[in-house]
């Protein structure tokens, strides 16, 4: 009984990870706000492009049919040769279509049509319904064609399925070996650096850098730790190239360039999630609040397509939705610089202002310590 008391007065002293709190909250997250986040169990108006080549009056009668679809929403109609492969970069589309030239004139003729249909298959499970509501439209287009008078047998409409990116459903391809990568890595980078400040303060020398230093006296104590990481990325990633099927499509020299950016973020982001907790231990436990919501919402656990839209938005608070975008589109889909020079640029504001904010806190520490050593002063004073 002894033992017992003194572990629950230890559990609610606030010297370790105030468990109480986490697991409770960790409930209410995972039973309310993932409720309301992943509400979306199957994909509705999923984006597809059409490629329409033909410009006819039944090519748009085709695209009309296409976009009443409620799982299928016709983003952009393209009437000019162009780059499938280049349609799916920052996740814009599930599904190109492709209208070929003289549809119309096969389609009123003896002879069979074909539309053909690319599909983004980085993740294996958003393109059902994309399929399910073609193979209708399709199946309805030939019903009107075999009740049409003197309409031969062998004419019609099929489609032709192309699984782009993936063709296999790789587990190590489509996301999931490579999203257990980057989530469990930059989960124990967080663990490594988010007591630093509280380490840092307990040893006394945070005050010092307060007083004499910059805030880069602090962030620049994250390097030995982003090289781990950064060593430690490109070990796994050659594990998964020469010994399963990863295929790395894009430039290497690209993908490390968008690291030396997203793991200085994550330690930024880690710093100041541990700013004021009591100790390491505290600190550690808030890892949950900014990793694994970018694990859940940015792609590697289910297609984005089934998020709402401001889901989408709100994800990008959390930087690993970023490092998975930017997987997607380098390693998968082989992305060059000019391919997601915009995705990169919202990245860099973002970690712009992970700066500007650590600024303004070491700032408002530094204005604080010195109205306590202000009122020491002044209280010494009197007493003399």
């Amino acid at each position: 009984m002894h033992s017992l008391k003194d572990e629950i007065a230890f559990l609610f002293s606030g010297r370790g990870m105030p468990y109480e709190k986490v697991a409770i909250m960790v409930a209410v997250v995972c039973a309310v706000v993932f409720t309301i986040l992943l509400g979306n169990n199957t994909i509705h108006n999923a984006p597809v492009a059409i490629i329409d080549r033909d410009n006819s009056r039944y090519s748009r009668e085709i695209i009309d049919e296409i976009d009443a679809s409620p799982f299928i929403d016709v983003k952009d109609i393209i009437h000019t040769a162009v780059s499938p492969e280049s349609l799916f970069y920052n996740d814009r589309y599930v599904a190109v279509i492709y209208l070929p030239q003289d549809l119309e004139k096969t389609r009123y003729g003896s002879q069979s049509g074909a539309i053909g249909v690319f599909y983004d298959n980085t993740s294996t499970a958003q393109s059902a319904e994309v399929m399910e509501a073609l193979n209708e439209i399709v199946a309805a287009e030939n019903a009107k064609l075999s009740g049409t008078e003197g309409s031969r047998v062998e004419s019609g409409i099929s489609l032709r399925d192309r699984l782009l990116f993936n063709p296999q459903g790789s587990a190590a391809n489509n996301g999931e070996v490579q999203g257990f990568l980057f989530f469990f890595s930059s989960m124990f980078f967080t663990f490594a650096t988010i007591g630093m400040v509280p380490r840092l303060r307990m040893t006394g020398q945070l005050q010092h850098e307060l007083l004499h230093g910059t805030p880069f006296g602090i962030l620049i104590r994250l390097i030995p730790y982003c090289f781990c990481l950064m060593t430690a990325l490109v070990i796994g990633m050659v594990i998964l190239h020469f010994f399963n099927d990863m295929n790395f499509s894009g430039s290497y020299v690209l993908f490390l360039l968008t690291q030396c950016f997203y793991i200085p973020a994550v330690g930024t982001m880690s710093l100041l999630f541990g700013w004021n907790a009591a100790n390491p231990g505290v600190a550690s436990s808030r890892m949950i609040l900014f990793i694994p919501g970018g694990f859940i919402l940015g792609g590697a656990t289910s297609p984005i397509v089934e998020q709402s839209l401001w889901v989408q938005h709100v994800a990008h608070f959390f930087p690993l939705t970023w490092e998975y975008e930017f997987t997607r589109d380098i390693i998968v889909r082989g992305a060059g610089f000019g391919d997601i020079a915009q995705t990169l640029g919202q990245f860099l504001l973002y970690f712009a202002t992970l700066l500007i904010v650590f600024c303004l806190v070491f700032r408002h520490a530094r204005q604080g310590l010195l109205k306590q050593q202000a009122q020491a002063v002044a209280h010494t004073q009197e007493e003399a």
